[in-house]
């Protein structure tokens, strides 16, 4: 028997994500395989938040099946990007931000420390709108009052301190499933024209070169490849190592590649099925759908408008939840990494949720209580805005040989890593010429 190892941070994170797992010497694949799994499910989990539901159904509702090849595509470009961080904890031992701290002058580093806190707050400000919005639908509460209530999670966080790792990866999986599920029945259901679907598969520059569909496409892939989440599958994937030498690295990384692959096309697959589903129900009748409130009417033709807002409901406040689980741990990671700080997982948790709060409060009470949605995606559109600088030192730590050794991208993934970075960034750059032209 051997153990896998657990990290550092152990006493700090709950233990979901730093338990050790136990591999009988001489184990079959499959049982091999099975102890590796969790990390990329982890991951996958912020892939099919508040935000994604929010980016998808507006596209959905708005151009149809045009922007599907856009979440494809993002999600393909996720698998790589965190394949290339979940093999950085792996060879290296470290994760990305206590690379980033050691690599780079002090002043660099407090910057992308401060960037990537802004990418987790902008992610907690998804699920607390989202979790708002869950509680209006389930208790007839305002989104204000909402807001307030979800200041209460911290309580979710402490119960869950010390589970196990097992059961809280099969309360994620089977959320994952239910929702899978839900909409693969309404996708029989509501009918969609699946040669329509499938001309939505084939990329449209020109959908991309009007600033709406631009806005929305860059929406759903800050939704889809998260800055913080490169940072968290970094640190986590670490607890998958079973030794320091190359082959015990090399099976690793294969393992990890195929939790991640798999994972991440589970939250393809319900991120498609929720904009199929809102240019089905929406889009063909022409509605066009912004706001998130309106869009458990996809589930209308399943069970009913009242129970219909019901399930969609519990199943948003459960996806918020299991995000903010992962932006809590990833906020830890991120303030150990640069910052050589260590604290319980509830006050991170508190610092996070209170940091969200204010921006949330602010923009309801603002703009009132119909623009969630409109949040929602600028919430996700700031994330893409940030994820170049979390790409830049990934990209150029996985190639250095001086680091990774034999494990050091080869020349066709570093080209395919770089173009990701500079097409992310041209996209970025076109949206602020929309805004400021």
């Amino acid at each position: 028997m051997y153990k896998l190892p657990t990290t550092a941070t152990a006493p700090f994170c709950p233990s979901a994500v730093t338990d050790s797992v136990a591999v009988p010497a001489g184990a079959s694949l499959p049982r091999r395989l099975l102890a590796f799994l969790g990390p990329g499910l982890l991951v996958s989990v912020g892939y099919m938040d508040p935000g994604n539901w929010a980016t998808a159904i507006e596209a959905g509702s708005r151009f149809g099946y045009a922007l599907l090849f856009v979440v494809v595509l993002a999600s393909l470009s996720g698998m790589v990007l965190q394949n290339l961080a979940s093999r950085l904890g792996i060879v290296t031992g470290q994760d990305l931000a206590q690379l980033s701290s050691a690599r780079y002058a002090p002043r660099v580093a407090r910057g992308q420390w401060l960037l990537a806190e802004l990418s987790i707050v902008a992610t907690d400000l998804a699920e607390v709108l989202g979790a708002a919005l869950a509680f209006h639908l389930l208790l007839g509460v305002s989104i204000t009052t909402g807001v307030v209530l979800t200041a209460f999670d911290t309580v979710i966080v402490l119960a869950l301190q010390g589970a196990k790792f097992r059961r809280l990866e099969a309360i994620v999986l089977g959320l994952i499933v239910t929702i899978g599920v839900c909409f693969a029945v309404e996708l029989l259901l509501i009918k969609p024209l699946w040669p329509e679907v499938a001309a939505g598969l084939r990329p449209s520059w020109e959908m991309l070169s009007h600033q709406a569909p631009l806005y929305l496409a860059i929406g759903i892939l800050g939704a889809t490849v998260m800055p913080h989440n490169l940072y968290l599958h970094s640190s986590v994937v670490q607890t998958r190592v079973g030794g320091r030498d190359d082959a015990a690295k090399a099976s690793a990384v294969r393992f990890a590649r195929v939790d991640t692959i798999g994972s991440l096309s589970l939250a393809l697959l319900v991120n498609a099925a929720i904009l199929i589903l809102a240019a089905a129900a929406f889009h063909r009748n022409g509605q066009t759908v912004v706001e998130i409130q309106d869009a458990y009417h996809l589930l209308d033709p399943l069970v009913g408008g009242t129970v219909a807002s019901l399930l969609f409901g519990v199943a948003l406040l459960a996806s918020g939840q299991s995000s903010t689980f992962t932006g809590t741990i990833a906020g830890q990671v991120v303030m150990d990494g640069f910052l050589h700080i260590k604290i319980p997982c509830w006050q991170r948790r508190l610092i996070t949720r209170a940091l969200a709060l204010a921006p949330a409060l602010v923009g309801v009470l603002w703009l009132g209580e119909g623009a969630v949605g409109k949040l929602l995606v600028l919430s996700q559109v700031v994330l893409s805005l940030q994820l170049p600088f979390a790409l830049w030192p990934l990209i150029r730590f996985t190639s250095d040989r001086t680091l990774m050794g034999r494990f050091a991208n080869s020349a066709p993934v570093a080209a395919l890593a770089w173009l990701l970075f500079g097409l992310i960034s041209l996209a970025n750059l076109a949206l602020l010429y929309f805004w400021i032209a």
